[in-house]
């Protein structure tokens, strides 16, 4: 495994370094405040072959591998957690979905438009009463024809209202059946598709997350993708991937709470020095970085495996788990080296500290990634 960032990488992070500058970072507290979803942001990072990074160039993708791709959601969320996870939802869900199991004819349909950011895309597994416990759904589909007749709702879904496709899967068989699921592309103003209600959320709050209900959805059978009874396999081998995703937004989440707490920490002064020279606060520091650079490693070698098309069931739960956690606890250290300054949203950390939260709930709890990882090695 190459350790050093190649030419793409760097090209990228610079290139979000200066896009967050002068398009994220003035406006994220006024989004985060209004809980608004910047949909021309996403359009303008469409532009710039953000939105379909590992997409094919002949769907209009940048056909970047999964190392540029961490390195896409990780700087973004090094300046905004909100929108590194709606560019993670939109790239590794909907568009991974589509890019990894949709027939040839649905993918030159749906891709080209969510690899541009022409289209948001939503992807729909959990609801309300079935978080972890997916394959307990309830959302139905029912043959009727050359149609499928959808009812039920899911619930936290990125882009539920904002979106104009959505992936949902939907139970066709008996409930708890892992053959029982299919899964559907279905698009904004299809009859008996709707959004429902928007979360109020601790974190993320300019990542929209809603409700999507289904009343009486008709889906013609071309919109199924794979065949019937395939949905939950292709679900769980997305979330392989959607792992690395949330490994990256935590990552960065993790990097940007750790420089702005190192930065201040040469800054502010107290007793005549500055803070960065008192143990306490240098032993923070080092326990921060040092768990960054393990979560990065983490991270690295789960994307090395899904590079080269191998099992990485194991090595994306630890990924995703590990730095999920680093997340959490590099942000809280982060606003206590800020101190009372680090509570208020002046400063950074707060916003990092909110955010950092979700990694360790969305696409698959830290108890979930640990039961993953426990079957995996006590198989």
């Amino acid at each position: 495994m190459d350790f050093n960032k190649n030419d793409n990488q760097e090209m990228i992070a610079q290139m979000i370094h200066d896009f967050a500058q002068k398009e994220i970072k003035p406006k994220m507290m006024e989004w985060d405040e209004a809980q608004t979803f910047p949909i021309e942001l996403f359009k303008k990072l469409g532009h710039l072959g953000l939105m379909g990074v590992i997409v094919p160039t002949e769907y209009g993708g940048s056909g970047f591998g999964y190392n540029e791709y961490i390195t896409v959601v990780s700087e973004i969320a090094k300046v905004c957690g909100s929108i590194g996870l709606s560019v993670a939802a939109h790239n590794s869900l909907c568009s991974g979905h589509i890019l990894y199991h949709a027939s040839e004819e649905q993918k030159k349909k749906y891709l080209p438009k969510l690899a541009t950011g022409e289209w948001i895309g939503a992807w729909g597994l959990t609801e309300t009463g079935t978080g972890s416990d997916a394959g307990g759904m309830n959302t139905t589909a029912t043959k009727d024809g050359d149609h499928w007749v959808i009812n039920g709702s899911k619930n936290f879904i990125t882009h539920a209202i904002s979106g104009d496709v959505a992936v949902v899967i939907t139970r066709t068989g008996e409930k708890g059946d892992s053959r029982g699921m299919s899964a559907f592309i279905i698009e904004k103003g299809t009859p008996g598709f709707m959004s429902g209600k928007k979360e109020n959320k601790l974190g993320m709050r300019a990542s929209e997350t809603a409700e999507l209900i289904f009343n009486n959805c008709r889906v013609h059978e071309s919109q199924m993708i794979g065949k019937e009874g395939e949905g939950f396999i292709q679900a769980m081998q997305i979330l392989d991937g959607g792992r690395i995703s949330i490994g990256a937004l935590g990552l960065g989440i993790a990097k940007g709470a750790y420089e702005a707490a190192l930065q201040y920490s040469k800054e502010r002064e107290q007793f005549g020095k500055p803070i960065s020279q008192f143990q306490a606060i240098a032993f923070k520091l080092a326990d921060m970085a040092t768990e960054i650079e393990a979560a990065e490693l983490l991270l690295y070698q789960a994307a090395d495996l899904k590079e080269r098309h191998e099992k990485l069931t194991k090595e994306s739960a630890m990924a995703k788990y590990y730095t999920s956690e680093v997340a959490v606890s590099v942000s809280t250290e982060a606003v206590q080296i800020f101190g009372g300054y680090g509570y208020t949203k002046d400063y950074p950390v707060e916003k990092f500290y909110r955010d950092s939260k979700l990694c360790t709930i969305g696409e698959g709890t830290s108890e979930i990634q640990k039961l993953v990882i426990s079957r995996e090695i006590l198989k």
